[in-house]
């Protein structure tokens, strides 16, 4: 069997913004795992507009031949009020059918480690017929970041984000079977 290919997306698209270096940092565990294609799949390069706003038919193409590319995905999620991105949602609304069926993983952060942020994607992925893993790894805007924008992570982390890893796995591969 083929290795399972695992998308970590980056769910923010603003500037300054960190994801990029907690995206590197997953990349860089997972691929020492050497059991499954991972790539960085940031939400910016697609450029979506808001959702049904503008023809984003192009845009939307893109983005769905990406996602129908991929096998799983770890999200790297930060928490704004207590909720997701604005930009994650609007990505997660692009597409329907290249969500389902598939598994994923919550890597957040935030002051209270992007708990409530993770909390709602779970429903959202709920509804897209996606399976949300058990183990999620959250980090603290106070304790894995340097003045809030140098990634510094806790060694304790790593355990996280491998058995993170484990979960998205083992059902993105019973999943594939199914798809």
């Amino acid at each position: 069997m083929s290795k399972l290919n695992i998308g970590i997306i980056l769910g923010s698209t603003r500037q300054g913004r960190v994801s990029p270096q907690v995206g590197e940092w997953v990349k860089s565990v997972a691929d020492k795992r050497d059991d499954a294609n991972y790539e960085i799949v940031d939400i910016a390069d697609f450029k979506l507009p808001f959702f049904g706003e503008e023809d984003a038919t192009e845009q939307a193409a893109a983005w769905n031949e990406k996602l129908n590319s991929l096998d799983g995905f770890v999200f790297i999620v930060q928490e704004y009020n207590h909720s997701i991105t604005g930009v994650l949602k609007n990505a997660l609304d692009f597409a329907r059918e290249a969500w389902n069926n598939k598994a994923a993983g919550i890597v957040s952060y935030g002051s209270v480690g992007g708990a409530r942020a993770a909390e709602h994607l779970r429903g959202i992925l709920g509804e897209l017929s996606v399976a949300d893993v058990r183990v999620h790894p959250a980090l603290s805007l106070f304790t894995d970041f340097e003045n809030g924008s140098v990634f510094k992570p806790a060694d304790l982390h790593l355990t996280n984000v491998n058995g993170m890893l484990d979960q998205v796995l083992a059902w993105s591969g019973a999943l594939k079977v199914l798809r």
